[in-house]
Formats: C-alpha cells, structure tokens, sequence
C-alpha cells in the first residue's frame, strides 16, 4: 500500500454534473469551493466545465474554456490544478493558466500532456455519455479495460508523459456488477501500472453504483459511506490517487489508515 496516497478533489463548474452539492456556475464559489478542499488537505484539484455523467449535453469549447479559465488560474496560485477534459483546446488554455494535470475521460490527449509537460490520467470509457451506460458489454471487464490501460500507456510514454496515471473509469460504461468486478481487481490494475512506472487512480464517489448495492436504493446524498468504503479499499490495495467530492472526510480516512502502517514501518 502506498503509504501516502493523493486526494483529487473535484470542482465542477457546470450546472449539471450529478452530485448538486459539487456543481455551480459562478466563478468566486467555485474558486471558494477549490480553496477550501486546498485547506482540507487536498493533493490537487480537478476543475471542470463539461459534464460527462451519462446523459449529459455536450459543451462547446468556448462555453467549457469561459467555465474553467478563471477558475483554474484563480486555484493554481494555492496548490496543484488538475483540468478535466476532452478537448485539446481546452487543456491547452488550462495549462497556460496553470493547470499542471490533465485528466482526460477519453483518453486522447496523452500527445498533448507530452508535449505540454504536465501530468496526464487516462480514463477508460465504453461510448460517450450518450451512449455508455446503454446495456454496457465485456466478456472479461478485468482483462480488457487493462488492455485498453496497457495500450494507452504505452503510447503515453512513447509521447514523452512523464507523470502518468490510469483509471479504469468506474461508473463509465459499466453495470454495477462491472464496477464491483473492477473494484475486487483493483490490485491488478496497481501491478499494470507499475510496469509502466505509473499510478492508479479510482474514482467512485457518490456513483450511482454505490446506491444500488445495498437492501435499499440510496440518493446521491445518502452515498458518503459507500464513497469512503470503497476509496478506503482502493488506498489499501495501494492506487495512488482517489478522486472524491468529499476532500475533508477523505483526508481523515487517509489520516487513519496511514498512521498505523507508518508506525510499524518506522
């Protein structure tokens, strides 16, 4: 396990991404909203404009970059920014105002990060957002989203990325029974990327998956427990970064898994 594992929290500046409580349209409480998750104890913040919940309606470039751009260099003068997006444009501009990840559902912009010299996660997505969770198929979830892993990283090093990350993409084309299978091999996924000198990143917080596991269905709002099981799972497996809307409660759980493995390793 990895003993120190980073908390990406998340800034939506959209009306329409799926958890209410991490979505506004207005600069300064979103930039509030950044600096507060900083002083929670975030490693980084991810800044985003464009919705990819399943459903959800596209974003021009120009929409997403007037979102983002205040936002982003607002955030980067307090610690790291992450930009998540799919569009080369956008993640041009987010650089230039001093975004130092890119974080990428489609998994197309390694060339970009490469050539930019920023970090870079590739995310693994069955369709789009129209389409993807519209009776998702895989004969061997495990083994092919870590095919689709291995050919992204290769071909993110042969770019010149340096600081890579893979995510499988939970809840991005995926049943529930997808996403558990993902979650149980979690440790698969941390041993591909080490090959490739790289990290793990899960993102399962608020899912909707999360709400469908127990006796009884659970809105978005009744689903912190399940984020903080599942991410306490994915830090104990050892992936090196969880993707969450809840940074405070997420650096305490850290906090109380870490300290017990630091003192015996002491």
């Amino acid at each position: 396990m990895a003993l120190s594992p980073a908390v990406m929290g998340i800034v939506n500046v959209t009306p329409d991404s799926f958890f209410p409580a991490s979505r506004t349209i207005a600069t300064d409480e979103a930039v509030a909203r950044g600096r507060s998750q900083f002083l929670f104890g975030a490693d980084v913040v991810d800044v985003g404009g464009e919705s990819t919940r399943p459903g959800a309606t596209p974003v021009e470039a120009s929409e997403e970059l007037a979102r983002v751009l205040p936002v982003v260099r607002a955030l980067a003068a307090h610690g790291p920014v992450s930009i998540d997006t799919q569009k080369e444009a956008v993640a041009r501009a987010a650089v230039a105002a001093g975004a130092s990840v890119v974080n990428d559902v489609s998994s197309t912009l390694y060339a970009v990060a490469g050539e930019l010299g920023v970090g870079y996660v590739a995310m693994h997505r069955q369709g789009d957002s129209s389409t993807m969770q519209d009776h998702p198929i895989y004969d061997d979830v495990v083994g092919e989203i870590g095919d689709f892993l291995r050919d992204v990283a290769e071909q993110a090093r042969r770019a010149g990325v340096t600081r890579l990350w893979l995510d499988p993409g939970i809840g991005f084309g995926k049943s529930v029974e997808h996403n558990v299978a993902l979650l149980a091999h979690v440790d698969h996924f941390v041993q591909l990327a080490n090959e490739y000198h790289a990290g793990v990143l899960i993102g399962t917080s608020r899912k909707r998956f999360l709400g469908q596991l127990g006796r009884d269905a659970l809105d978005v709002d009744e689903r912190l427990e399940g984020s903080l099981a599942t991410e306490a799972w994915a830090m104990v497996q050892g992936v090196s970064m969880v993707r969450v809307h809840d940074v405070r409660e997420t650096v305490q759980l850290r906090e109380l898994l870490t300290r017990p493995l630091e003192a015996v390793t002491a």
